[in-house]
Order: structure tokens, then C-alpha cells, then sequence
């Protein structure tokens, strides 16, 4: 049944998540995370989501909150993550993803965030899948300091589907 409805959330964050996102299609489900795929110009992309298990504040509504990570266009084995969020964040602020006590900083753009350092992706993909869980902190647009806290079960499983994918 838990799976189940972790299903229906994922296909909800999908469709809410943007246009190209809701044509995606469900490859699979791995514990925490599923994997979709979607046309494009240029062939099929795949990437791999979960959504947020712990949203802090709890007095704040915060809407539906992702983490995606994409397959590189011609790059095998190369990963982009992504933050995003159903707010946009505070223009010019930094948001901190945190895996096993190492962190790293994200640039943000309205609702979306990206790692700050693009040579960090190896080793943030690399710290995901040894890890259990991550931490994300940002700030709102209203100045709300936010915090979440993704699962990181299922991840390996996921990445290995998307890499795949053709």
C-alpha cells in the first residue's frame, strides 16, 4: 500500500512539477525514488525524482518539493541534480544540500537550484548513493528559512535505470 501511494504522490509532483514533466512516462519505482522519461527534439531524456519527506517549518505551507537528477545529454554515467520547489527562493541566496555531513552550495533561479560548482556533481551522486539521507536548506522568496529532508533509499536502483534508459 506505501508504495502504492508513493506512486500517486511521484505522478502528482510530476505533473505539478512543469509541461515537459507532465508528458513524462513512469519507468519504474525504487523504494524512494521513480524514473520517468519524456520526448524531446533531440530523443528521449530520462531522470530520476523523489520528494521531500520532512518539510520544515511545519507551520508553513510549502507546497510540492523535488529533487530531480538528470542524465547529461551524450554524457553516459554523468548526472545533473536539481532542487525545485513550488515557491520561487530568494533572489541571490544560496541554498545548502547536506549528505553525511558534507555540504555543498546551490545557486538558485526562481524555483529550481543547481550545484554552484558543476565539478562537485561526481561527488555529490556519489555521497547520495552511499548515503541514507540528505538535508536541503533554503530561503524564500519571503524570507522564510526553509529545510527538507529527501530519502536516499532506492537512489543506486534509480540511477542505474535512467543510465540505461535510450
Amino acid at each position: 500500500m506505501r508504495g502504492i501511494f508513493s506512486s500517486l504522490v511521484v505522478l502528482y509532483a510530476v505533473a505539478a512539477a512543469g509541461p515537459a514533466f507532465a508528458r513524462a512516462t513512469v519507468m519504474g519505482q525504487h523504494r524512494d525514488w521513480g524514473t520517468y522519461s519524456y520526448q524531446t527534439s533531440s530523443g528521449k531524456a530520462c531522470y530520476a525524482m523523489t520528494v521531500a519527506k520532512e518539510k520544515e517549518p511545519a507551520s508553513l505551507d510549502h507546497g510540492d518539493i523535488f529533487f530531480f537528477i538528470s542524465q547529461k545529454p551524450g554524457q553516459a554515467g554523468a548526472f545533473e541534480p536539481q532542487f525545485k520547489t513550488s515557491y520561487n527562493m530568494q533572489e541571490g541566496s544560496k541554498s545548502i544540500l547536506t549528505i553525511g555531513g558534507k555540504s555543498y552550495s546551490l545557486f538558485v533561479q526562481g524555483s529550481s537550484a543547481w550545484l554552484e560548482n558543476p565539478a562537485d556533481e561526481g561527488q555529490v551522486i556519489a555521497a547520495m548513493k552511499a548515503g541514507s539521507d540528505m538535508k536541503l536548506s533554503a530561503t524564500s522568496g519571503r524570507g522564510n528559512k526553509t529545510g527538507y529532508t529527501f530519502s536516499l533509499r532506492g537512489l543506486s536502483a534509480a540511477l542505474t535505470e535512467v543510465q540505461n534508459c535510450r
